[in-house]
């Protein structure tokens, strides 16, 4: 439990007379990329929405660096470091690129009560992120979002949660309608955030692509975990029955 950035300890959460989790303990260590995976309906993006404070639990108790917190709303989890980031990207259409990677924190400069928007800093730091996450193309930081290439859009959320030092990224299904490029390009983005001290909870149904970059995998079946395991230990084929229920477990792998 040391080791563990986040713990969420026997959650349960029930949408009237629907419980949508049961009973679900899951852990996210420091610097690590854990895989969330299930089939439609296991319980997957209520247990994020819980963490990121889209939801509140039924019941159960979450910790953050060692200490029990309430996450009562999405603002909460920023302030504790959680970013995430949907498969929408969560982005304003209509905006630039760089209002949208400070959209909230916008950063001030002039005398107080005359305060205004430091929009040079601003588009300083998003040409060097841009730079930072491998789009090479000169892109304008007033492009509007629109603009933008699903990758790109993906590119822009997961620089606002570095720029802001988010501790714990959470990308739920960020490469879906993807090209083979850009697909690329989201999973090297995922690689360099725990190679610069920060944890990821990676959500999809694209197995293959939890293969490629994550250090432990979680199934998640109606409501309930059913397994966790390591992905050099185990494979796709194992995995995907699981999901499906075709196996219960894993062999020699149990929910912990």
């Amino acid at each position: 439990m040391a080791n563990d950035l986040v713990r969420m300890e026997h959650i349960n959460k029930n949408f009237g007379s629907v419980q949508a989790l049961d009973d679900v303990t899951f852990t996210v260590g420091r610097q690590e990329i854990v895989g969330l995976v299930g089939d439609n309906g296991a319980g997957k993006s209520t247990l994020i929405k819980i963490l990121s404070g889209a939801h509140p639990a039924s019941s159960g108790q979450i910790y953050f660096d060692d200490k029990p917190v309430e996450i009562k709303n999405t603002w909460d989890a920023i302030q504790l470091g959680i970013e995430t980031i949907y498969q929408d990207s969560a982005l304003v259409p209509q905006l630039s690129i760089t209002r949208n990677l400070f959209l909230g924190r916008e950063p001030l400069t002039g005398p107080r009560y005359l305060q205004r928007m430091d929009k040079r800093f601003m588009d300083e730091q998003t040409r060097k992120l841009l730079g930072e996450l491998g789009i090479t193309k000169a892109i304008n930081p007033d492009t509007p979002i629109t603009s933008l290439s699903g990758g790109e859009r993906q590119s822009i959320s997961i620089a606002r949660a570095m720029f802001f030092e988010s501790r714990l990224i959470v990308l739920d299904e960020p490469t879906n309608n993807l090209g083979v490029e850009e697909t690329h390009r989201v999973l090297k983005f995922i690689q360099s955030a725990r190679d610069k001290g920060l944890s990821c909870i990676f959500i999809t149904h694209n197995i293959y692509h939890v293969f490629q970059v994550v250090d432990r995998i979680v199934v998640l079946r109606r409501g309930k975990k059913v397994c966790e395991a390591n992905p050099k230990q185990t494979n796709i084929d194992d995995i995907e029955k699981v999901i499906t229920g075709i196996h219960d477990t894993l062999p020699e792998h149990r929910a912990g």
